[in-house]
């Protein structure tokens, strides 16, 4: 049989799609380099060819997924006559939606990330997503600059000091997955509350907002969302 030629951005593009359908199915840790080679139909030197690395191709999902993510945030941009902390808080409102509703699927892939041994990783996931999220963020807070009611003289680095804030996040959520269950689970999704809480507050003295500007977490956010004895919100 006569090997077939492919363009390496879809070779590229198919070996994220198997590793993606096979993180969804047995989790991240449980998929094997071989698994995938074998969904893939790909050689190791093929692999290695777009990927270092199971932990490399990861953090190419996490990107991809996070540019296809930005296109259900056109809508809160572009919404006419929206101030900019009225836009902002809608921004955070999608985020909190995306995340409740690619939540299930993308449990199995990432609830690894979260113990304390894969800080690295979960550091590396972050890496590849918020250059594809600040932009957009910025735009806000440039609006919000030119409005007068953010103080940010650089749009873009305040954008991305906001998002590098959720690398913090990654010890209280670990805490909240491992007490699921237990009796510490109320006192670890409270501490996780109180965390996301401290972070809006964090947010607002950044942006030189008043105490209760920003709508960063609501009431039920992490409770709402717990499904077959694990959390799906961050």
């Amino acid at each position: 049989m006569a090997r077939i030629i492919k363009k390496p951005e879809v070779r590229r593009g198919e070996l994220l799609d198997c590793a993606q359908a096979l993180f969804f199915e047995r989790g991240y840790e449980r998929t094997t380099m071989n698994d995938i080679l074998a969904r893939a139909g790909v050689s190791k030197g093929g692999f290695y060819h777009h990927f270092e690395s199971k932990e490399q191709l990861l953090a190419a999902l996490a990107a991809r997924t996070a540019q296809a993510t930005v296109a259900r945030f056109d809508d809160v941009l572009a919404a006419p006559g929206l101030d900019a902390l009225a836009r902002l808080n809608a921004f955070f409102a999608r985020a909190r939606e995306i995340k409740v509703a690619e939540a299930p699927a993308l449990r199995a892939t990432y609830d690894s990330l979260f113990r304390p041994e894969n800080t690295v990783l979960y550091l590396r996931i972050h890496a590849a997503v918020n250059p594809v999220i600040a932009p957009v963020l910025a735009r806000i807070l440039e609006q919000g600059r030119d409005e007068g009611v953010f103080d940010v003289p650089d749009p873009l680095a305040a954008a991305e000091i906001v998002l590098q804030l959720g690398t913090t996040i990654q010890g209280a959520m670990g805490r909240a997955l491992a007490a699921v269950g237990t009796d510490d689970a109320e006192a670890a999704i409270q501490a996780l509350e109180a965390r996301l809480r401290f972070h809006g507050l964090a947010v607002e003295r950044i942006l030189g907002l008043p105490p209760g500007s920003i709508r960063f977490i609501e009431p039920d956010t992490v409770a709402a969302v717990i499904a077959d004895g694990r959390i799906l919100q961050r």
